[in-house]
């Protein structure tokens, strides 16, 4: 009976231990004992019946872990959080559905379909100083300014040729990513014309009547949205709540807060790097672009761009997400092919693509035409800067 008492005592001692100090390594070394032999007494102690006493050490314990969870969950900035109670977004975005008036085709089959507008590499705060480049393009928030109301007029401009009646059910304004200069380097940080904070203020401001004027003029507007790499504020992208580290989100989100009781306005932001939404019959998948990286020499972006449109199209074939046309910005030249669709920028040429030598590119942005019957009919850049053409620059001249 004795040996029985201790062999109980210690059981029991054995459980308080490791109900108090949270593991059998941790309870082990209290004792002065062995893992395997706690490990053995606590499985013993269970077959036995024998529950942990709850002191009050122990008591006191889950009180703190407790007192420490309730303060973790408080200061945890989900995206439900900044959504609904911070922006006051009352429905999530990110999940939203395709709006019915784009998969309608109750228009007959002559009518020219629903227009694209794509938005990005905006670079909104980043200034390009015309003296470093050969005097090629120059950038600043006024010349944006000047550039984001150019776009919308000559696109207006456009689809009224194509259709002066204006049969269009609405439009698809595209924000691609890249919307502000952002600071990730030092040399932006050192010359951007402002700040991340101000500047996406200011764009928004911008964007705000630039949205509405699109609603205005064409009745409904959707904006899928996704993140570009110059708005993160992260010394690298995160492949985990990648846009929950960026400026571009938080843009998106505001616009979205904004226009939240405007009926003709449907925003789409989703949580990862990649939106998707058809219109008629196409599928689109909207992306960045700066997943796709490196060169091939004379065939340039097109090799990393077309690789990464492949590995793309095989991934999402295998959980069902097939797609007919990419859409992507990054690399600020305008490309547009049958399956995918690269966009120019708003900034234009600049010191970085001058240094690498790459090939001279004028401020632009892609429109298109996506048909019920036909898909993607009609293409076109937008021009946005007022020059007509690239200034001549003189050679140096020697008198005879």
């Amino acid at each position: 009976m004795g040996a029985n008492r201790v062999n109980r005592a210690s059981l029991q001692e054995t459980a308080d231990a490791v109900a108090r100090y949270g593991n059998a390594a941790a309870a082990a070394r209290e004792l002065k004992l062995s893992e395997r032999t706690v490990r053995d007494r606590l499985a013993a102690a269970r077959k036995a019946g024998i529950a942990p006493t709850l002191d009050e050490h122990l008591l006191a314990r889950v009180k703190r872990l407790e007192s420490e969870l309730a303060d973790a969950q408080k200061k945890a900035l989900t995206d439900v959080l900044v959504k609904n109670h911070i922006i006051g977004l009352a429905q999530a975005v990110s999940n939203t559905p395709t709006p019915s008036w784009l998969l309608s085709t109750s228009k007959p089959d002559s009518a020219p379909g629903v227009p694209t507008l794509f938005l990005s590499d905006l670079h909104w705060g980043e200034v390009v100083k015309p003296s470093q480049i050969n005097n090629v393009n120059r950038y600043n928030v006024d010349i944006a300014t000047q550039r984001l109301e150019a776009l919308g007029t000559r696109a207006v401009r456009l689809l009224s040729i194509l259709s002066p009646t204006f049969d269009y059910p609405g439009i698809v304004l595209v924000l691609g990513g890249d919307m502000i200069s952002g600071n990730i380097h030092d040399e932006l940080t050192a010359t951007n014309e402002m700040n991340s904070m101000p500047t996406v203020l200011d764009l928004f401001g911008k964007l705000c009547g630039f949205i509405e004027g699109m609603a205005d003029k064409f009745g409904k507007v959707f904006l899928p949205c996704v993140t570009g790499n110059h708005g993160r504020d992260t010394t690298k992208i995160w492949s985990k709540d990648r846009h929950h580290t960026s400026f571009d989100w938080l843009l998106y989100g505001f616009l979205a807060k904004h226009f939240e009781k405007d009926k003709r306005i449907t925003f789409l932001i989703p949580d990862g790097p990649d939106a998707y939404f058809k219109v008629y019959n196409t599928r689109y998948l909207l992306t960045h672009g700066d997943q796709f990286r490196g060169g091939d020499g004379m065939i340039g972006a097109l090799g990393p761009i077309i690789r990464g449109d492949h590995k793309k199209r095989s991934r999402n074939a295998q959980v069902d997400l097939d797609y007919d046309v990419m859409l992507l910005g990054h690399w600020h030249q305008l490309i547009h092919l049958n399956r995918l669709v690269v966009n120019g920028s708003l900034k234009g040429y600049d010191e970085y693509a001058y240094s690498n030598n790459f090939p001279y590119e004028i401020p632009q942005q892609a429109l298109w035409l996506t048909h019920p019957k036909h898909g993607v009919t009609f293409r076109a850049p937008v021009y946005v800067d007022r020059k007509k053409s690239v200034p001549k620059t003189s050679w140096v001249s020697l008198a005879a």
